[in-house]
């Protein structure tokens, strides 16, 4: 019986804050004021790899737009 390895969707905040070129500081901040897409499970946060390229589309166009 083969078993199907499972691809991770999902970050700590760690490889997060390696993910977006950003601080492990500056992440737990986002976090803290809500600015940054992610989900506690089990008392760690989760980020999924879609919605922080999701969140740096954002940003890109509204740095753009003003």
């Amino acid at each position: 019986m083969n078993l199907k390895t499972v691809e991770r969707t999902t970050l700590t905040m760690k490889e997060a804050a390696e993910y977006l070129g950003i601080s492990y500081w500056l992440t737990n901040q986002l976090v803290r004021r809500k600015q940054l897409p992610c989900s506690k499970v089990g008392g760690k946060f989760l980020f999924r790899v879609q919605a922080l390229d999701d969140y740096l589309t954002k940003k890109e166009q509204d740095s753009i737009a003003n």
